[in-house]
């Protein structure tokens, strides 16, 4: 797992398999983070996150999935923030070594998406 500061934005990330579903490292991001929002797309509208979210006594900014019996509603307003992450990390894969995964080993990648942040922060 590591920390990179984006726009602001303390972004932790976290390097799995690309068979592997983004909820899979979501318990793992989360531990020991307090946070007073988790803003996410529909894909992370499960049951036991939101649980997990409303226990911390955190918002979940994340819209119904379209097969939701009974839609939730979201802050539509705050949504709208997650369109920066989304950019950073956009940014991120301008660069060929982190788009295409060339460092074979997760350490090496990891240290290729901190090198790029810091050189996107510097511009």
């Amino acid at each position: 797992m590591a920390v990179v500061d984006a726009l602001g934005f303390l972004v932790r990330f976290m390097i799995l398999p690309g068979q592997a579903h983004d909820l899979a490292g979501v318990p793992d991001l989360l531990e020991g983070l307090p946070f007073g929002a988790l803003i996410g797309d529909k894909a992370f509208d499960a049951k036991w996150l939101l649980g997990e979210v409303e226990a911390r006594g955190a918002e979940a900014v994340i819209p119904s999935r379209r097969n939701r019996t009974e839609p939730r509603d979201h802050d539509r307003e705050m949504y709208r923030w997650r369109h920066q992450i989304e950019n950073f990390f956009a940014r991120i894969k301008e660069f060929r070594a982190v788009a295409t995964r060339y460092d074979k080993t997760d350490e090496s990648f990891a240290a290729a998406i901190h090198l790029v942040a810091g050189v996107i922060a510097a511009t």
